[in-house]
């Protein structure tokens, strides 16, 4: 029998990640694509070393429980982590990777795409253009709002936030963030630092989610905090859904308290909540910040790598738990 170690692999991955997995460990793959609910995926760890999860599988405390002792490691295919509870892997002695910075601009993009999308009212056009409903011009017709030369807003400032008010520095946007540490003055290139939340809100014309999601950051994005942005501001959410409150967030859209928002994440995702579709100044994309053939690639071979180095004896790159 090979000594290789065993990896489940939670869902169908790139060609040429999956070829590196079966040359150097004994995969179970899921050809199928399937999301596995908690008791097959139990059951599929039995006797494995390692497991290759994404966002869409869950580990919570009582599964994490349940996974047998041959289990060393999780190494996540995804750059956030919250669908594993670090405190129960820490606790049972599995350690947990993740994979950033290879995210980065594949997110950027598509962060840039709902606010593009959503000031612009993208997704009425293309519904009226592919129904046949664009029947003529007029100066009143399909009006949105110019993003040029407006305030950026960024909460969370690490690697994606960085490229994407990189990005939107494209537009002559003036960038405003908040972070937990102020970034030094190069990392910064001319942003406008606010120290909290609230104190950042007021200035975002556009507003842009790139925090993770935690206990602290859960509804981040509440009534109170919408409140304090600019009539007719836009909200861009690619980070995760948990950090938006998003009975509040459809109420400013139906007011108009908010011109439009772009949304990549959603909660319990995804099942999104149906009412969003009868909100026309919604932008909804189907969480494809990463979708990106080199991206996906680039995650792919990052969990390895971090397979690898734990397996060989080492410390994991990308270590998170």
């Amino acid at each position: 029998m090979s000594d290789k170690p065993v990896v489940v692999v939670g869902r169908k991955l790139p060609e040429a990640v999956e070829g590196r997995l079966a040359r150097d460990y004994r995969p179970k793959f899921n050809p199928e694509d399937r999301v596995r609910e908690a008791a097959e995926l139990i059951d599929l760890c039995t006797g494995a070393d390692a497991i290759m999860p994404c966002h869409s599988e869950h580990l919570p405390a009582e599964v994490i429980a349940k996974l047998p002792e041959s289990l060393k490691i999780i190494a996540n295919y995804s750059v956030g982590v919250d669908h594993v509870d670090l405190a129960a892997a820490k606790d049972r002695g599995i350690v947990v990777t993740n994979t950033p910075d290879v995210l980065s601009d594949a997110t950027a993009e598509i962060a840039i795409l709902c606010m593009l999308g959503a000031a612009r009212r993208a997704s009425e056009g293309n519904r009226l253009v592919r129904a046949g409903q664009w029947k003529s011009w007029s100066p009143a017709f399909m009006v949105g709002t110019q993003v040029t030369g407006k305030r950026f807003g960024v909460i969370g400032m690490g690697r994606v936030g960085q490229v994407t008010a990189q990005r939107a520095r494209g537009f002559d946007m003036e960038i405003h963030y908040t972070k937990r540490r102020r970034l030094d003055s190069a990392q910064e290139a001319g942003a406008i630092y606010h120290q909290t939340v609230e104190d950042l809100l007021p200035h975002c014309d556009v507003l842009s989610l790139h925090c993770p999601a935690t206990p602290e950051t859960l509804d981040l994005m509440n009534a109170e905090r919408l409140a304090l942005l600019p009539d007719g501001a836009i909200l861009v959410n690619t980070a995760r859904g948990a950090i938006v409150d998003q009975a509040a967030l459809m109420a400013a859209l139906r007011t108009g308290k908010l011109a439009a928002a772009g949304l990549d994440v959603y909660k319990d995702e995804p099942h999104i909540d149906p009412a969003f579709f009868e909100i026309e100044n919604a932008f909804l994309l189907p969480h494809i910040g990463s979708a990106t053939s080199e991206t996906r690639d680039a995650m792919g071979f990052r969990a390895l790598d971090n397979l690898d180095a734990f397996f060989a004896g080492g410390e994991p790159r990308d270590r998170v738990a």
